[in-house]
């Protein structure tokens, strides 16, 4: 009992002295690099520096996999709420308070659904598609700072880590078309990968406009560089454009409304997936809602800045209220107005033909997505920002 009590007061002295960081208005923040940073020596005080490596990776790949279907089943349930709203109906209420466990009931069920199995397949390629997509979505998912200190991982590349692993789903996706051996999951298949490889261009090139005004690639620094203003406010014309090519982008490249092709219901029943069942087509299910979640922590991360708070230059005691929120409630809060607006889009406006969709990539987003970098580069050239 006596360690115990010993053990818990050395974790709290040691967060005292530690858990502040200061920004560039001296506001105190809880760095959660302290709690990690506990975790790995208290580790190692009782086994080798591998094993502890090992726990400490298998505990990170468990609180991921732990958020990351949390996350999922609430931007499930959201959508159906935000999708009754708009279209004045009820929504989810039966399971639950306020149906909020209908999410959790559907999930079970999925899981218990049997798995067909075609005869005429790939069965190889078949089963692996569904692995890639999930796993190039939780990768990326690993990658988000939800506070400071608080990522699986910090490269000093992070933004080209972002849109390298991203860009695997759409091996799954091909896959599943192909493997699959019918002609409606083939051409959603085909109809994916040419919208995914077209957006992102768009969406590379927005980010790199962020890249250029921030002067790095590593996500962590791309925030504290947003502590006294946000980059969307601080980048003047060139950022508040890249944010909006960016979300039109990032929806698109999340196969849904008004950007739906692959998976067009009227003419290829349910596209690439549409052989699937059971817990196979819950991952293409569920990759498909935390991509767009992906897509608007991106967003929040590189021009809302992430976890910052709201700070304006001038207003002590409005900043000194914001910087009582956590940092996470920040970054979740930001990430779920992207997404909202993604739902917004989505239920308001009808589906386009796959001419127009490419059209209007490669002759309107790719043409201003090119001229707004070379616009932000003048202006960090010129020094030309708010700050």
């Amino acid at each position: 009992m006596h360690i115990k009590i010993a053990k818990l007061k050395y974790l709290y002295y040691f967060c005292v002295q530690n858990c502040v960081c200061f920004t560039k208005n001296q506001k105190l923040m809880f760095d959660f690099s302290v709690v990690t940073q506990w975790i790995d020596k208290f580790l190692l005080t009782y086994m080798s520096s591998n094993l502890a490596l090992i726990i400490e990776f298998v505990l990170i790949g468990i609180l991921l996999l732990a958020a990351y279907a949390v996350f999922a089943l609430f931007l499930i349930y959201m959508e159906r709420k935000v999708c009754a709203f708009m279209q004045c109906r009820i929504g989810p209420n039966r399971v639950g308070i306020f149906g909020i466990l209908q999410t959790v009931a559907d999930m079970i069920k999925i899981l218990l659904k049997e798995i067909i199995h075609l005869k005429h397949n790939d069965k190889l390629l078949f089963n692996v598609a569904s692995f890639l997509v999930i796993i190039a979505s939780v990768c990326t998912f690993g990658a988000l700072p939800f506070g400071k200190g608080l990522q699986a991982v910090d490269f000093n590349m992070g933004v080209f880590y972002l849109l390298a692993i991203s860009s695997l789903g759409i091996v799954g996706i091909l896959l599943a078309g192909w493997a699959s051996n019918s002609k409606y999951t083939m051409i959603g298949a085909m109809r994916s990968g040419a919208q995914l490889i077209s957006y992102e261009l768009s969406c590379g090139l927005s980010l790199l406009t962020i890249v250029v005004l921030s002067g790095t690639m590593q996500l962590s620094e791309v925030v504290e560089g947003q502590a006294d203003m946000w980059f969307i406010f601080k980048g003047h014309i060139p950022a508040c454009i890249a944010f909006l090519t960016y979300l039109v982008a990032g929806h698109a490249e999340t196969n849904r409304g008004p950007f739906d092709l692959p998976e067009a219901e009227s003419e290829l029943t349910a596209g690439y997936h549409t052989e699937y069942s059971g817990i196979q087509f819950g991952f293409f299910y569920l990759a498909e809602y935390m991509n767009m979640f992906i897509i608007s922590a991106i967003a929040a991360t590189m021009f809302l800045g992430g976890w910052m708070p709201l700070h304006v230059p001038g207003w002590e005691a409005f900043n000194g209220v914001m910087d009582y929120i956590p940092p996470p409630v920040w970054f979740v809060g930001k990430t779920l107005f992207c997404v909202f607006l993604q739902l917004w889009i989505r239920w308001s406006f009808p589906r386009l033909r796959i001419d127009q969709l490419l059209r209007f990539e490669w002759k309107i987003l790719m043409p201003i997505s090119l001229i707004n970098l070379l616009l932000m580069a003048v202006c960090v050239a010129l020094g030309i920002t708010l700050l």
